[in-house]
């Protein structure tokens, strides 16, 4: 490396260092965009083709992610931590109650029903969930702050894409072909990543929402929440109807809380998520994606369940695309180890 060389690599990363410095409360923020610009590469190309400007793309794109994946969010931690704070603490106190009676007669169960369900110990629960809705409520503009920021820059990252994908292409140390190639890759995975979470969260949430609306509950809350909770297979809408079920069954009527489990077991669970859910996303990737990639649902599980874990609600972007983009990156690699 000559000294001109070693000059201009040092600039550089100080460049890097100086802009890390300025730029680092927002990395999160930008991250998620550029992930979600990439998880919608397709889409944005067919609106830029349809309407022939980048920047009515670029604004249409902002506003379906908006709609479809911000709103939710946003109504869930502001709105819906209010529903939830206005829900019946008796009612929740009578469920766990009726809870304590029916499974304390099972011998292995008595010991723990007796530890983690007395009545000091409900009053606990009840205790603390108020507390973390009242912290819950009090972060809430802090998050809508984060998440227009993301807005803000998925938009300018869709609306510069061309510009912003081919200076990534050319600082990699691969040929522009390859290049090419790995950007494609990557993007293909998270899109199939991103399509199939955002078909299960509405498809299930749309369903299990119109079941609750008509018994009188608030059908988007619930809609949204089982949205969410559907994104985790097996036990993922069990965590959201089981205890729903208990409410109606010591509130409402057995008949009811009946109804409402064997819906959600026989319609969602079954029919929707077995054999529609499948047929839908299938039908995405063959006809919008023009991809033959597979994806294991337990794979998403664990991502959505490690990102979350990691970075809260943003977890559930972060995990999957980040978990796309290293099997996306695995596979380039690989091939060109081959081809080398």
């Amino acid at each position: 490396m000559t000294k001109t060389q070693l000059m201009i690599t040092a600039l550089f990363v100080l460049g890097l260092i100086g802009a890390y410095s300025v730029y680092q409360p927002f990395l999160l923020s930008m991250t998620v965009a550029i992930l979600l610009s990439m998880a919608t590469f397709n889409l944005t190309k067919h609106l830029v083709d349809f309407t022939g400007s980048a920047k009515m793309s670029a604004g249409i794109s902002t506003l379906l992610m908006t709609l479809l994946l911000f709103a939710p969010i946003i109504y869930l931690a502001t709105i819906g931590v209010g529903y939830i704070s206005e829900i019946d603490k008796q009612g929740v106190k009578d469920t766990l109650s009726a809870l304590r009676n029916v499974i304390e007669d099972v011998p292995f169960l008595h010991d723990l029903t007796q530890q983690y369900l007395s009545d000091a110990q409900i009053a606990d629960y009840i205790k603390e969930s108020t507390a973390y809705l009242t912290v819950a409520g009090s972060t809430g503009l802090g998050f809508m702050k984060n998440m227009l920021f993301v807005v803000v820059f998925y938009f300018f990252i869709n609306y510069y894409g061309n510009r912003f994908f081919d200076t990534i292409l050319e600082l990699l140390p691969v040929s522009p072909q390859k290049g090419e190639k790995m950007m494609k890759e990557v993007s293909a995975t998270m899109e199939i990543v991103f399509y199939s979470i955002i078909v299960t969260a509405i498809f299930e949430g749309f369903l299990f929402g119109i079941m609750m609306s008509f018994f009188g509950f608030n059908g988007l809350f619930f809609g949204v929440i089982y949205g969410f909770a559907s994104l985790i297979p097996i036990i993922g809408g069990f965590v959201v109807w089981a205890p729903v079920s208990l409410y109606a069954w010591t509130k409402i009527d057995m008949q009811t809380a009946l109804i409402i489990a064997s819906y959600s077991v026989i319609v969602i669970s079954v029919i929707a998520d077995t054999f529609i859910k499948p047929m839908i996303i299938e039908v995405i990737k063959r006809d919008f994606l023009k991809s033959t990639l597979q994806i294991n649902s337990i794979l998403i599980f664990f991502s959505i369940l490690a990102g979350m874990s990691t970075y809260g609600f943003w977890g559930m972007i972060l995990g999957p695309a980040i978990t796309s983009f290293l099997i996306a990156i695995t596979k380039v690699y690989l091939d060109y180890s081959e081809v080398g």
